[in-house]
């Protein structure tokens, strides 16, 4: 489903059409010129994403608590993120356990910053690794 958009100033002059296209689409997203974009939320909505966090990570936490699904993470990551065939198994063990620690922060603390950081730390890491060969 495509997420309906709306300017900042539609959202101010026609609010109620506004609150009726968020309930419709559960998400909508307000652009804005002198300003980052917002969206907005049905509460349903925030916490079904927030419910997919939590499901996210325990499934995570599961998986790696055993050999088998240790091993199943680890050969899915490459499908997942490409680049990591550029990192050392090592740093692919390192970095699942960031994933980890990244996707409880987003389920427990409502913190995605986290994990965003992590994806994008580990990233810069294998275009370090693949530019050396």
């Amino acid at each position: 489903m495509t997420t309906p958009t709306v300017s900042f100033s539609d959202l101010s002059k026609n609010s109620k059409r506004v609150a009726e296209a968020v309930e419709r689409a559960r998400r909508v997203h307000v652009t804005r010129r002198d300003g980052e974009d917002l969206y907005l939320s049905t509460e349903r909505h925030d916490r079904d994403r927030e419910e997919t966090a939590g499901v996210t990570a325990r499934l995570f936490t599961a998986l790696i608590s055993n050999d088998e699904g240790a091993r199943a993470v680890l050969m899915s990551l490459p499908t997942v993120f490409p680049w990591a065939r550029h990192l050392s198994d090592e740093e692919v063990r390192d970095f699942v356990v960031d994933l980890i620690h990244g996707t409880q922060d987003v389920a427990e603390l409502d913190v995605h910053t986290n994990l965003h950081r992590i994806i994008t730390e580990w990233r810069a890491t294998a275009r370090i690794l693949a530019d050396r060969h």
